[in-house]
């Protein structure tokens, strides 16, 4: 009997790409997007459900939902999310807020949902999506960069919480990919004193990453891996580069050189370590 996979936010990029994936290595797909207009996005083969991840008091009644399509539910994927950028001080709270509500408490929603029937049935897998921002908070990315710390934090805490249940949680932290999430960005209104600093970093940013099929990989590793102890899994160049660098040069190092990168001023030691992002081109905002 095919295996049942539910993923989150799949209308297009990572989440699209991992739903293609399993698709094609032969599972029975629940697929979620946010808009009716996105509801044939996918095949007749998987089963596409409308779902605002915002929206807690949905999650419940979605994993139920998810469950009757196939009578049974053997891995959740949390892709779902949004990208907020700019300085601290010219961030509002309520960007903030709605920063976390979609990419850490709306996933916290849609996994508590979830854990109950995992548990029930002593197996299940969870991945969750976080990001090299998670390793390595850039400038003008903090509001972000702290909520995929935080997916990262709880998954690291599930993953020890649900191993007598016969669970399985791992995180994901994909580096830069070519999709369109920086076309889609929640962008703060800088003060005219921060644009150098601002021009300074992403002059030094890549305009190019990898195939979201890279994480879509990565994602059926993290699905598939019988073992219990693994909770980060790297993908991509840039993503896979941070633990060996870190592994040679130390926390404290590994965090001047990246401090000193990020100003625009890489070391050439830095540059032999990190690897670029990938090959493939996409637009962005700034």
């Amino acid at each position: 009997m095919s295996k049942v996979i539910v993923v989150t936010g799949t209308a297009s990029g990572l989440g699209k790409a991992t739903v293609e994936k399993f698709a094609a290595e032969g599972w029975n797909v629940v697929a979620t997007v946010r808009k009716e207009a996105d509801l044939k996005v996918h095949n007749e083969n998987v089963r596409t459900l409308l779902l605002d991840v915002d929206d807690e008091e949905a999650a419940p009644g979605f994993a139920q939902e998810a469950l009757a399509q196939f009578g049974r539910v053997d891995a959740l994927v949390n892709n779902a999310g949004s990208y907020t950028m700019g300085p601290v001080e010219a961030t509002t709270m309520d960007q903030a807020h709605r920063q976390f509500q979609t990419n850490f408490f709306g996933l916290i929603a849609i996994t508590r949902a979830f854990l109950p029937i995992f548990r029930e049935q002593r197996s299940g897998v969870v991945v969750n999506i976080a990001s090299i921002a998670a390793e390595q908070s850039s400038p003008y990315h903090a509001v972000y960069s702290a909520s995929k710390a935080a997916v990262v934090s709880l998954s690291e805490s599930l993953n020890i919480e649900m191993e007598e249940f016969g669970v399985r949680v791992r995180a994901v932290l994909p580096g830069q990919h070519a999709t369109a999430i920086f076309t889609k960005i929640d962008q703060a209104d800088a003060p005219e004193d921060y644009q150098v600093g601002i021009k300074r970093f992403f002059s030094g940013v890549s305009r190019r990453g990898s195939a979201p099929e890279v994480t879509a990989e990565v994602v059926l590793q993290a699905v598939l891996d019988p073992r219990f102890a693994p909770v980060r899994y790297h993908s991509g160049p840039d993503s896979a580069a941070i633990p060996r660098a870190k592994q040679i040069l130390g926390q404290q190092q590994y965090w001047e050189e990246f401090r000193a990168a990020a100003g625009g001023r890489p070391s050439a030691l830095w540059r032999t370590l990190m690897a670029a992002p990938g090959e493939h081109e996409f637009e962005r905002a700034v």
